[in-house]
């Protein structure tokens, strides 16, 4: 991942809690008639990680 700036992390991060809410209703919305779910969830998985980096960058920038 590039180098971003403190607004440009906060900005992503907004992002993809927005896409996590989203792809969070798509999985309900698949368990609710018996679909797959699996790549959904490997989604979120993935979303989570980035979230947890970029939380960690902004840390980092603190000190």
């Amino acid at each position: 991942m590039k180098a971003l700036t403190r607004e440009e992390i906060f900005q992503r991060i907004e992002e993809l809690k927005s896409d996590y809410v989203r792809i969070q209703a798509d999985v309900e919305k698949a368990t609710a008639v018996g679909g797959s779910i699996g790549q959904g969830e490997k989604v979120l998985q993935n979303i989570e990680e980035e979230l947890r980096k970029l939380r960690k960058m902004l840390d980092v920038s603190y000190e």
